[in-house]
Parts: C-alpha cells; sequence; structure tokens
C-alpha cells in the first residue's frame, strides 16, 4: 500500500505536522529532524499527494521563475541555483521566459491567482513595462533585480555603488580614457541607467571629464550586439584605454571585435564585465569583474518568497547582497 504521511512520522519518530513542515518547505525545521524525516521519505518511497494536499491548503508545490532571456549565462546560472534550493525546500519551478514582454508576466500572474503556482520569483527589466505596477492585488511575488519600488519584495544590488567602484579601479590602474558599453537610449533598462549613473559618479570624482563619445549604447545586450557596437565604434575612434562593459557576456563579445581589430588585451586596452559568471576566469585573457554571492541572492530570493506565501500581508522587504571586484588579467598593466 502506498505510503502515508502517518507511516512517515512514526518511522521518522515526529509527528505528522512536522512531516508537512519539511515537506512544504516553509515552516523551519532542525536539519536533523529534517535528516531522519526526508531518510523516513526515502525508506518508504513516500511520495506527497499533490493534487490532495493543493485541495487541503491552496497550494501547489510549484513557484514560477520568469527571467526575460533564457539564452543567457546569467539565466542559467539563476535558474541552476534557483532549481537546486527550491528542490531542499520541497518546491518545484516553473520557467518561463518574459522576453521583456509585460503579457507574459500578466499571465504568470494569473496563474499564480488560480493556485497553479504558489508564488513567483519575477525579474522585469523596466518598471514601467513590468504588469507589477499595474496588476491590482498581487499574489506572493518577489521581484530579483535592478528596478526601483517597493510594492513587493526585492533582492538586488547596488548597481550605482558597483558600477562606481568598477570605474573607480579602471581609473585607479591607471586607464583615464575609460568607456562604457550598454549604456541606455531613452528606453533603457534599470540596470543601464543605474550602472551608468555609477560610471558617471566615479568620472567626476576623479576629476576626468565626461566624454558622451565613450558611452556606447547596445541594440542588445549580448556578445554578438557589443561585437558588432565596438566594431563600429573602432571605425571611427582610436581606442580608449579600457571599456567597461555594463555585463560579462557583452565583455566577451568587446574582447572578440577588439582581437578582430588587431587590438591587444590588456596591452593596448583593458576590458571589464559585470556579473562574475562562471566562465568568465577562462576568457583570454581572464576577465576582470564585479562579483557577488549568486547563491546568497537566490537564497534570500527563495527566503522572501516563502514568507509571502506564508503571509501575503507581510510588508514588502529589500535586501542589497554586497558585492566586489575581482581584478584579473584583462585590466592588468
Amino acid at each position: 500500500m502506498r505510503a502515508t504521511v502517518k507511516d512517515v512520522a512514526k518511522l521518522a519518530g515526529v509527528s505528522p505536522k512536522t512531516v508537512s513542515n519539511v515537506i512544504n518547505g516553509i515552516v523551519f525545521v532542525r536539519p536533523e529532524t529534517r535528516a531522519r524525516v526526508e531518510q523516513a521519505v526515502i525508506e518508504l518511497g513516500y511520495v506527497p499527494n499533490m493534487s490532495a494536499r493543493g485541495l487541503r491548503n491552496g497550494r501547489s508545490g510549484m513557484i514560477g521563475l520568469a527571467l526575460p532571456d533564457l539564452l543567457r549565462p546569467y539565466s542559467a546560472e539563476v535558474i541552476h541555483l534557483v532549481v537546486e534550493l527550491a528542490h531542499q525546500r520541497g518546491w518545484g519551478v516553473q520557467i518561463e521566459q518574459t522576453a521583456a514582454e509585460p503579457q507574459r508576466e500578466w499571465e504568470l500572474l494569473s496563474k499564480a491567482r488560480a493556485h497553479l503556482v504558489d508564488g513567483l520569483i519575477l525579474n522585469p527589466i523596466t518598471l514601467d513595462d513590468s504588469a507589477v505596477m499595474s496588476a491590482g492585488p498581487l499574489p506572493a511575488v518577489v521581484l530579483i533585480g535592478d528596478v526601483d519600488q517597493d510594492v513587493v519584495s526585492q533582492v538586488c544590488i547596488d548597481n550605482v555603488a558597483a558600477a562606481r567602484d568598477m570605474t573607480q579601479h579602471l581609473l585607479d590602474q591607471g586607464y583615464r580614457r575609460v568607456a562604457a558599453v550598454g549604456t541606455p537610449d531613452s528606453t533603457g533598462t534599470a540596470a543601464a541607467q543605474l550602472r551608468t549613473t555609477g560610471y558617471r559618479e566615479a568620472l567626476a570624482s576623479a576629476g576626468v571629464r565626461h566624454d558622451p563619445e565613450l558611452e556606447i549604447m547596445l541594440d542588445r545586450w549580448s556578445p554578438e550586439g557589443a561585437a558588432t557596437a565596438i566594431t563600429r565604434f573602432l571605425a571611427t575612434h582610436e581606442p580608449p584605454d579600457a571599456f567597461f562593459c555594463f555585463t560579462d557576456t557583452i565583455a566577451l563579445g568587446a574582447l572578440s571585435a577588439l582581437w578582430t581589430a588587431g587590438v591587444a588585451v590588456p596591452g593596448q586596452c583593458g576590458v571589464a564585465g559585470f556579473d562574475n559568471l562562471l566562465d568568465s576566469q577562462y576568457a583570454v585573457p581572464p576577465l576582470t569583474t564585479v562579483d557577488f554571492d549568486r547563491r546568497a541572492f537566490v537564497e534570500s530570493a527563495l527566503d522572501l518568497l516563502g514568507a509571502r506565501m506564508a503571509n501575503k500581508d507581510a510588508p514588502p522587504r529589500r535586501i542589497v547582497i554586497p558585492h566586489r571586484i575581482v581584478p584579473r588579467a584583462s585590466t592588468s598593466r
């Protein structure tokens, strides 16, 4: 016969409520108790009846994760951590790509209201286009990323400070003409706007003249978009002392364009990125970048989502994850 919660509780020496707490992953359970319950689940081959559980408590055991572009390495790293850490809490993850389209966010919010998922982690790239700002009463939602709002809980980094610190690092290395790659046009993303602000603040603080010609806008924050824009830039400009690229994927495109143009890195021009992707240390040359603890970033988002799922009236919280500069050979002089 199929094992029940009571069977698991009896084998683990705990109450059925404790078993439910372990399986649901919302209420804290001591690690040693959790280990006993999980071992009992394995021994008995217990499988939760998700349909029955959903009927009883209004929960599906699933959360939704929506990112703008699943093709990018940054998205892959975030997805990996969300799936692994959510699994530890007993949650499944439904993954969606919003492609920066508000309608897709609306559809996800509708799923949450219908209890097809218990909560959502969203990553809007601009606040004006996000359904969160105009969707009325919200289910459990947490934002990750760069938009500035106080409607729902959010995990982010201080983009202005991080960009300022990276620009200052390049200036400290002796680079004076520092170009920024990924600056916003009139409809730029929140990240582009914030990182441009930090870049300009560092120049002003160091007494370096701001040159608009050294702010390079991109059609796409991608290696191919960056390579195209920088190749076009180099056709009409002398290479700057360094390129500060607003993501590591942009920096990879910059390295390619500079190699094609015969510009040596770092001998003739430095290149720095942002995000510290897992592969960035293996670029040629290894890439200087802005790092933050991605695991702590995702863990915090899941903590906030769990709190919101447990109490939908809890006030919004904002967690800022610290950053640091990781110097590597792409900016050594």
